[in-house]
């Protein structure tokens, strides 16, 4: 395997395909939104030459970004396992790849993140490699039926976060574990806290937002909810079963102003009712400082060390979240922090992300 240190020889050229989901720094692409930000940041600190490609709106500081116009695609995790494939009219997502079709010569490597089954299917199509990074965990059979027959003819071009993700595919064996990264120079460490709880995330059924605040109700610690507001009538039942919970929705934030908050707080609760792939949010806390309190599932439950940087407890059992709650003095803030130094940092992200693009540069 070529190592990191080998790639300063060349400078690559990286095109990087965004979710068609949502515009990047609106929070509607979830945590991937943050990775593709993190990953093109640190490849340009790296010297490698980048060109993000996102829906029409997308901003990400002064990183280059080619607009592309259209409709935003329905997010995968909205539909069922059986639904066919569709598309908007005027797809955003087709536009995109229509784009990179016309200037996958002036690239050495595509980079797509995209959950859907468009790229694809037109991988084999394309002269220039390309490298899918997965976001989610399976959703769709016709999609992880595509994404296989890709993993099979092109080997080593499918990364995903974590092993978890990958075991709900049928092709487990042929992906790259590549785990996150954040700038830990923007999350400013909090040695202490008062009594007060955060949730972070969509506003959407499979997150179970309703959990976290029924722990809330019970203990009474107050819970502030920080995301993107995706459904507005599943958060109009939550406030109509809880009405005595003390919680606050605050809205969606940036970076800069959500590790302001997450800081001040004395835990995060992840509830995640579907398979998270990772949770971007789990160790953005943990750089603040902040122990995580989430269930045993997907993602959340291979970066918290149990009773060390947080509490792993039973999936869908609030009398977990609520006895965890109860012991968050037995937690050192200050592990926290070291843990997402130790693992979490864009260095650490650049390695692994820069060795898998030789890696599939070579395999050519």
């Amino acid at each position: 395997m070529v190592r990191p240190t080998d790639l300063t020889k060349k400078s690559l050229k990286l095109l990087l395909l965004s979710t068609p989901v949502g515009l990047l720094g609106s929070g509607q692409g979830g945590g991937v939104e943050l990775t593709v930000q993190n990953i093109a940041q640190e490849m340009l600190r790296r010297g490698h030459q980048i060109q993000v490609v996102a829906p029409a709106g997308s901003a990400m500081g002064d990183i280059s970004i080619q607009e592309i116009p259209g409709n935003l695609q329905v997010p995968a995790q909205t539909q069922g396992q059986d639904n066919p494939i569709s598309m908007p009219k005027n797809p955003v997502l087709a536009n995109m790849w229509d784009y990179t079709r016309t200037v996958q010569a002036d690239y050495d490597l595509i980079v797509n993140f995209a959950f859907d089954w468009l790229p694809f299917y037109l991988t084999p199509f394309f002269h220039c490699p390309i490298a899918h990074f997965i976001s989610m965990g399976s959703m769709s059979e016709a999609l992880d039926r595509i994404m296989e027959q890709v993993a099979i003819r092109f080997p080593g071009t499918i990364g995903v976060y974590t092993a978890s993700q990958a075991a709900t595919f049928p092709f487990a064996q042929q992906c790259c574990c590549l785990g996150s990264g954040i700038d830990l120079s923007l999350y400013e460490f909090c040695a202490s806290a008062p009594l007060t709880l955060t949730w972070v995330g969509r506003i959407a059924p499979e997150k179970a937002l309703e959990d976290a605040v029924a722990a809330s109700q019970m203990t009474g610690m107050p819970l502030k909810i920080f995301g993107k507001m995706q459904d507005e009538d599943y958060w109009q039942q939550i406030c109509q079963d809880y009405p005595e919970a003390p919680v606050e929705y605050v809205g969606f934030f940036p970076t800069a102003e959500l590790q302001q908050q997450l800081g001040k707080c004395r835990a995060l609760l992840m509830t995640p009712r579907w398979m998270e792939a990772f949770g971007n949010v789990a160790i953005e806390a943990l750089a603040c400082g902040v122990p995580v309190i989430s269930y045993r599932r997907g993602g959340p439950a291979e970066i918290v060390q149990d009773g060390k940087t947080g509490f792993l407890v039973k999936p869908d059992q609030v009398a977990g979240l609520v006895e965890a709650i109860q012991r968050l003095d037995e937690i050192d803030r200050y592990a926290c922090r070291r843990q997402a130094e130790a693992e979490y940092s864009l260095e650490a992200l650049g390695d692994r992300f820069e060795t898998w693009f030789q890696d599939i540069l070579n395999s050519r």
